[in-house]
């Protein structure tokens, strides 16, 4: 019957548009007649058989975007995504600054959801969550094989409730539970602080749109009570703005390559050049990075690290190096796609690779900073750039 009344409606359509031809259904529709009735019989069976499907009946548009999330999937790419229009609206409050939830990025890479890393003074980084924890469950329901996009909706949630999540942690042979109490994030990307009359410290927890200013402020700030000599502290920042990272790059170089885009289209192939306006000092600085390193802040510690500005200490970073355009749909919905790949000044790949340290120390930051270790290698090498430069001016 169902068939019948399929047919009839395409009959119906051809009898109306004796012009519309079968190439012009195909040139307009995403499938073949063929696969659309696949849909369409998927469809029938579970509104006629599904248990809960009369009393609980699907709307069109959960099926429409289910259909969209679907077909994206398909290509196994973690960073290409279908995203609904509720998704978007929450992606949009996150980059402004303030949402609720647990604090910490997390990515999916060859089918598991891990955790990139956590915010400083987050309620994730307070549980103890670390960079490459994999996610296991989430309460009562196991979140392998979901995309990172399901998690972070089943994660966050209404201020002060408890979440309870499991983890697969290297080296430790049980899953670890961690109860957490989310909590509305203000997120706050630049902390700085002179640790000695000519050394200072600059910790970025992420890229966001006002962070390259507020760098840029401190770093000024910084100079004006002495700094000779500077610490980047990019660990456990997962990222953010392009933009964002090549204006901070800027900040310590004149100019010069940054980061270069290579993918399959033109507007994929781009280079990115320090931007002039931003430029204050070419001081000898040290940058610290580890496991849940990512993104733009690759691209700043390649950058430094390629053109001779800076040594980078710590652990390898996480590997994430590609870039993702967002393609707004008619709907609200949007579609982001990875369009092309970072590369440093000299070449090389960051995405799945990663950046590996010029000084590899063992180590997590520690708010003690006499007990951080990768810090305190840091200070070494730093006071030693400051010897070798000791009476030139910055």
């Amino acid at each position: 019957m169902t068939a019948f009344a399929l047919g009839g409606f395409l009959y119906g359509y051809k009898a109306q548009s004796a012009d519309f031809s079968e190439d012009d259904f195909n040139r307009i529709s995403p499938f073949n007649v063929r696969s659309l009735w696949l849909l369409r019989q998927v469809r029938y069976i579970i509104e006629s058989y599904q248990v809960d499907a009369d009393t609980k009946p699907a709307k069109d548009d959960d099926l429409l975007h289910g259909a969209a999330r679907g077909m994206v999937e398909a290509w196994k790419d973690p960073y290409t995504r279908f995203v609904s229009p509720a998704q978007l609206k929450d992606e949009e409050i996150e980059l402004e600054g303030k949402y609720g939830g647990l604090g910490m990025y997390i990515g999916n890479r060859d089918g598991q959801i891990l955790v990139i890393s956590p915010m400083e003074d987050s309620p994730a980084e307070r549980a103890g969550l670390k960079p490459k924890d994999q996610i296991v469950k989430v309460d009562n329901e196991v979140v392998i094989g979901w995309t990172s996009d399901r998690v972070v909706q089943k994660l966050r949630g209404e201020p002060d409730t408890k979440v309870t999540i499991w983890v697969r942690r290297e080296g430790e042979d049980e899953l670890l539970s961690f109860e957490i109490t989310r909590e509305i994030i203000k997120l706050h990307s630049v902390r700085y602080e002179m640790l000695s009359d000519d050394i200072g410290y600059l910790k970025l927890t992420q890229f966001k749109h006002n962070t390259s200013e507020e760098s840029k402020n401190a770093v000024r700030d910084m100079m004006r009570k002495g700094m000779r000599a500077l610490i980047l502290d990019l660990r456990n920042n997962g990222g953010g703005l392009l933009d964002a990272s090549v204006k901070i790059s800027s900040i310590f170089l004149r100019d010069g390559l940054i980061v270069s885009t290579k993918g399959r289209s033109e507007r994929a192939n781009e280079k990115y050049y320090a931007d002039k306006s931003y430029y204050l000092t070419n001081m000898p600085m040290t940058v610290l990075i580890n496991g849940g390193s990512a993104s733009a802040s690759e691209i700043v510690a390649g950058a430094l690290n390629d053109r001779g500005r800076a040594k980078l200490i710590g652990e390898k970073s996480f590997g994430k190096g590609s870039v993702q355009t967002l393609f707004p749909l008619t709907d609200g919905s949007g579609v982001y796609v990875t369009i092309a790949r970072y590369y440093t000044p000299s070449g090389k790949v960051i995405d799945h690779v990663g950046l590996s340290p010029d000084i590899e120390v063992k180590g997590e930051p520690d708010k003690d900073k006499s007990k951080d270790v990768q810090l305190q290698r840091a200070i070494t090498e730093i006071k030693k750039s400051l010897r070798s430069v000791a009476g030139r001016k910055f």
